[in-house]
């Protein structure tokens, strides 16, 4: 077959295995990844081995010992498979991740049931991104149909812990040479921007606990104690007054989406104080006590035009005033995480064609974006120096995380198309 006639067919062969589409993606939504903890990793890679060795794929289950969460009750485990064109050219390489957040409450469908209802799919983990997955696969088995003779190699990744920061998943891979630029040229990551849209970066991120501190004392008396959540709330309070005008009043040229991440934001992640939330089964009334420890954890996301010096310092510097004006005020800082902005040229290869195959597809430019919240390509550009990286798939960002999300059918199938168009451009037989 010519390449001209295989491209021709590739919407149709891409369209002829819908129900296999359906399917892979319950498969997948039906294997409750969450993370915290870490569950059934090793379980979704071996699903994935099978599946992808079927397809002619090389495959390697790794795990990556030692990295944040990594345990014999909780390893972190990823899956490479690669298929080798019949002669030598660039390598494409689709990355997913495999664990989901938390399933909150909310729900009228079944977390992980996989429900198919009106061409949607629901469960968690489908838009965010299980149908992401599904679409890569899909586009690169057609494609390898198809194209028998093409040039260079397709990798397919499941990756671990990107919903906390994949440090076990991309960047222990990354770390491990997985995404050498010797090794491999173009990156496509599934996450869910919407299947008209090119995502080229994302914004920086900095995570911090911040912990106030006072003394017990008994809670009919507290004027004998010091209360840190009182403390606490004054350093929510100079937040409110001083650090969230400030960052709204700053913008970036960064194309980030929705509209409000244009700005910088900071979100209270979680907030405690006083003695610990007690047992489930527990029926006693608490004891009186003033609370002598307060904490928060801050995610504070930063623009591409922010240095993290400068971000750390706005909230010392809070910090710090409330000390010298504070009546017995004292804190802790601690900074759990930072990821710096990324940021991938318009103009680089993966970007193009992945824009000129969405046009083709949907009779529509691309549009050029960047996400509000970090993904693997921090680490992707960061350790594996990697520059030719973008996110494109398919389902609604403002899904994600959410009760009752879903993807739909019809835009993983177009997903799929415009992935396996961008194959049939990079990787000519």
């Amino acid at each position: 077959m010519t390449q001209n006639n295989a491209d021709t067919n590739l919407p149709a062969a891409i369209h002829n295995r819908r129900d296999d589409l359906i399917s892979l993606t319950q498969d997948l939504i039906r294997i409750p990844t969450l993370n915290p903890p870490g569950d059934c990793y090793r379980e979704i890679c071996e699903y994935l081995d099978q599946r992808l060795q079927k397809s002619g794929f090389a495959t390697e289950l790794i795990r990556a010992h030692g990295t944040p969460g990594d345990s014999d009750r909780y390893p972190r485990w990823n899956i490479v498979a690669r298929h080798e064109g019949a002669r030598s050219g660039d390598c494409v390489h689709f990355n997913s991740h495999t664990d989901v957040v938390e399933v909150g409450h909310g729900w009228t469908k079944d977390p992980f049931g996989g429900e198919l209802a009106e061409g949607k799919i629901y469960g968690r983990g489908a838009c965010d991104m299980k149908g992401g997955l599904a679409a890569s696969i899909i586009a690169a088995e057609t494609f390898v149909a198809t194209h028998p003779d093409y040039a260079g190699a397709i990798e397919i990744s499941g990756t671990a812990d990107e919903e906390s920061g994949g440090y076990g998943g991309v960047a222990y891979l990354a770390e491990q040479g997985y995404f050498d630029p010797a090794r491999v040229q173009h990156v496509i990551i599934p996450e869910p921007l919407n299947k008209d849209r090119v995502c080229l970066g994302h914004r920086g991120g900095w995570w911090a606990e911040i912990e106030t501190f006072g003394e017990i004392a008994h809670g009919s008396m507290p004027f004998l104690g010091d209360c840190a959540v009182r403390h606490m709330g004054a350093v929510l309070t100079e937040f409110e007054n001083k650090l969230f005008p400030a960052m709204a009043a700053r913008t970036t040229d960064m194309p980030v989406v929705p509209e409000g991440a244009r700005s910088s934001t900071m979100n209270i992640n979680s907030i405690h104080g006083g003695q610990p939330e007690p047992d489930a089964d527990y029926t006693g009334l608490p004891a009186h006590c003033v609370p002598d420890s307060c904490r928060i954890v801050i995610d504070r996301r930063f623009l591409a035009e922010e240095n993290v010096a400068d971000v750390r310092s706005e909230v010392k510097a809070l910090l710090e005033g409330l000390k010298s004006n504070r009546d017995r005020f004292d804190y802790d800082l601690r900074e759990i995480n930072v990821v710096l902005p990324s940021m991938t040229d318009r103009n680089a290869p993966i970007v193009q064609t992945v824009a000129n195959e969405i046009e083709k597809v949907l009779g529509k430019p691309a549009e050029f974006v960047a996400s509000p919240g970090t993904y693997d390509q921090k680490h992707i550009d960061r350790i594996g120096k990697l520059k030719n990286c973008i996110a494109y798939g398919p389902g609604i960002l403002e899904l994600a995380h959410k009760p009752d999300e879903y993807v739909g059918v019809n835009d993983m199938l177009d997903s799929a198309q415009i992935m396996a168009g961008a194959l049939s451009k990079i990787l000519k037989a």
